[in-house]
């Protein structure tokens, strides 16, 4: 692909504001590590939910998509569709647990839910598994989709790709903060789907497409459109369809889609300036990541199956990619050097931009993590402001450093999508429950994770190594999640709970309510405590329904759109009814909510 003038200067004016933009925030982010990391906690839900939205629209997320839609067709999506049920349980569940809980991160949690010093170990340890490890994974996956991208559409060798992408991210993150890190994933959400949406309409314009309709009825195409999969192909049904949103959603970690939120999603949360915006910026990034954003990456994916039919088809156009890179992720990339002069590069910046948002928040997130969770924890409890921030940047460059180099020896997004769920795989159901069980224990914890990646090393290498029979993938990721289930609960149950003074001030500051703590309930009567929601309704019940219609308004704004697209009007005008419905009855079950809060929250002051 050969880009001309007007392309580099899009491309050229991108980076220079994304740089001007944290060179400007980087004199506010110096002030303080909270500052730096959580924005001093003044941000509004719009800008947070754009950022959570243009953080999970990254480089290799279109590329997972054209892998799953040529293998899988449109229903191969539940494997992400079906984590819509974990983010709306966080909007009405979580969001508001988490801001009152007035953390600084997510893993501090740990030391204000369990007590001793296996509550310590688990915030030190999972600040480098998840601020480091964990971390370092994802951000290669998306590492590799910008080299497969540099690969087809410029001819950039992999570490060419790496090092053009990498520095002004570097540079605009460890500057910056979460503040620059926000206002630059705003700017870049826009050109990103100003971009893909542009690019979709002239991929169906070309010659060999011949318009949308066309496309649709291409021999290539027909059987891969259904929302659904096949329910007479029992087992593709179980993979595509009942594990997801039946299992998946609430066992298995996943970064954005974390059950009970955490990671960058709960960062956002903790930095909204109040707990309502912080209830609406996980709202708005739950209609806006499922509902309006996969339609353009679908079409562009299908278009690809005329094109290029097979991978094979790929490698006969584009003769020098390298074999490493080579996969059905990369048809995505492969379509869009069939754009024009001008688009071409604003499409490019589009993906850098996408890209940088994703790197430059999980740089600040996991920075967060060593910064107070483990050097200030642990190493320097003393440490000035200012040494905070500065040990921020530097662990900033260095995770960039680690992602890159992982990135050059993957080959595959969706292999890497599913190797990280089956490492998560199990430990869902504890991160929701913690909040609501008084029982659950930093041993819990320690368990699940333990037991979680033991079982993905297991099932995924050793497994088939010592020749037993191998296992689907689906089969694998059960297993999984029974295995550390039953670690994790027997492990509860046979060791002591927290003590209760942690227990009650974490209540007295939370105050999660319900059945699960009882017992702390009583115990606290007796010791002339009164925890602040005594004799009030428990709003979960409530919230739980909220879960219920949001997931139907989004789900059905989803197939709405996807019907309107394929001109089948009376589905599309029913679910578009349907969705309208369903936003109306949101709208209402909100503001009840908002007030049984306010009055909860006007006894407690009292």
């Amino acid at each position: 692909m050969t880009l001309t003038g007007i392309d580099w200067l899009f491309i050229a004016l991108f980076f220079i504001v994304s740089t001007a933009i944290g060179i400007i925030t980087s004199k506010q982010a110096g002030k303080s590590a909270q500052d730096f990391f959580l924005s001093g906690r003044s941000m509004p839900w719009w800008l947070l939910g754009v950022s959570m939205v243009a953080t999970t629209f990254s480089a290799d997320t279109p590329n997972l998509v054209a892998d799953i839609v040529r293998n899988n067709g449109v229903a191969g999506n539940w494997a992400w569709w079906a984590f819509l049920l974990t983010g709306m349980l966080t909007v009405f569940v979580y969001a508001r647990l988490w801001r009152k809980s007035g953390v600084l991160t997510d893993l501090e949690f740990y030391e204000i839910r369990y007590s001793g010093k296996e509550a310590a170990f688990l915030r030190g340890f999972r600040a480098l598994y998840l601020g480091v490890f964990f971390n370092v994974c994802i951000m290669a996956t998306v590492s590799l989709a910008a080299i497969k991208i540099g690969n087809i559409m410029l001819g950039f060798s992999p570490i060419q790709t790496l090092l053009i992408a990498s520095i002004v991210t570097v540079i605009y993150s460890s500057l910056g903060g979460l503040r620059g890190v926000l206002i630059t994933d705003f700017f870049q959400f826009v050109i990103a789907m100003g971009g893909i949406l542009w690019a979709t309409f002239v991929i169906l314009d070309l010659p060999e497409i011949n318009g949308l309709n066309n496309l649709l009825q291409h021999e290539n195409v027909v059987g891969k459109l259904s929302f659904l999969p096949d329910f007479n192909d029992t087992e593709n049904l179980l993979i595509l369809f009942i594990i997801p949103i039946a299992v998946q959603w609430w066992s298995v970690w996943y970064p954005g889609a974390e059950p009970g939120g955490g990671g960058y999603i709960a960062q956002r949360m903790l930095s909204a300036k109040s707990e309502k915006h912080a209830v609406g910026a996980t709202l708005f990034f739950n209609f806006a990541h499922y509902a309006l954003r996969p339609w353009p990456w679908i079409i562009i994916s299908l278009a690809s199956l005329v094109l290029f039919p097979e991978v094979e088809d790929i490698k006969k156009a584009f003769p020098d990619i390298e074999d490493s890179v080579l996969g059905d992720d990369i048809a995505f990339p492969a379509m869009l050097t069939y754009l024009p002069a001008g688009l071409a590069g604003l499409v490019l910046a589009s993906l850098i931009a996408a890209f940088m948002s994703t790197i430059s928040t999980h740089l600040n997130w996991g920075s967060s993590y060593v910064v107070y969770d483990f050097y200030k924890r642990f190493v320097n409890e003393n440490a000035s402001e200012k040494r905070l921030v500065n040990v921020g940047r530097i662990t900033t460059v260095i995770l960039m450093i680690l992602a890159s180099l992982l990135a050059l020896v993957l080959t595959n997004a969706l292999q890497a999508f599913g190797i990280l769920l089956s490492i998560g795989a199990g430990t869902g159901l504890l991160f929701i429950l913690r909040w609501f069980w008084w029982r659950i224990n930093a041993y819990s914890e320690i368990t699940a994770m333990v037991v979680s990646f033991l079982a993905a090393i297991y099932f995924q290498v050793i497994h088939q190594a010592i020749g037993l029979q191998e296992l689907a993938e689906y089969e694998k990721l059960i297993y999984g999640i029974i295995v550390t289930t039953i670690s994790w609960v027997a492990v509860t149950l046979f060791t002591k709970p927290s003590d209760n003074d942690t227990l009650i001030g974490f209540y007295q500051l939370v105050s999660p309510g319900g059945p699960g703590w009882k017992k702390l309930r009583g115990i606290a009567e007796e010791k002339g405590i009164r925890l602040p929601d005594r004799g009030q309704a428990w709003n979960v019940p409530l919230e739980i329904l909220m879960m219920i219609v949001g997931c139907l308004a989004v789900y059905s704004a989803l197939f709405a759109t996807g019907y309107w697209i394929y001109g089948k009007v009376a589905y599309a005008s029913g679910l578009t009814v349907v969705s309208v419905v369903s936003v109306f009855l949101l709208w209402k079950g909100w503001q009840k909510l908002n007030s049984s809060y306010d009055a909860q929250d006007e006894k407690v002051r009292y």
